[in-house]
């Protein structure tokens, strides 16, 4: 594959037309399991997207992925990453993500699971970055 490096770390493959790939200095991943009380997977769902509709407000949450664990019915699990540390740092201490914390705080069978992470690079495919069904 032929990769040519560009201006602000992004990479691109002339086979790949459209498609996004980055290289991506100083950021901060988490990987975040939770686990619902049982039954109680859409409550947690429920706060997640509320959460999301606010992330603008949180402008070094630069990804914010949520996932089913399609061998768990109870589990979700968030990708997340920041710039920088302090961009941790600022999520932590948004206003969004303490209600967030509130309402979880008793759909939870546990405190939240969390792996820490530092992404490298990236690629997204172009049918992701143009596909308005997917919004």
């Amino acid at each position: 594959m032929a990769v040519a490096r560009c201006q602000d770390d992004e990479v691109t493959d002339p086979t790949m037309s459209g498609s996004l790939t980055r290289l991506l200095p100083d950021r901060h991943g988490l990987v975040v399991r939770l686990e619902a009380h049982p039954g109680g997977r859409a409550r947690v769902l429920d706060a997640l997207h509320r959460y999301v509709d606010a992330l603008e407000q949180e402008p070094a949450t630069e990804l914010f992925v949520i996932s089913l664990d399609p061998d768990d019915a109870e589990v979700v699990w968030l990708h997340e990453w920041f710039f920088e540390q302090a961009g941790i740092d600022a999520h932590r201490a948004a206003p969004g993500f303490a209600q967030l914390m509130d309402e979880l705080s008793d759909a939870l069978v546990n405190p939240p699971g969390v792996m820490r992470f530092q992404p490298i690079s990236m690629h997204l495919a172009d049918h992701l970055l143009g596909d308005e069904s997917l919004a």
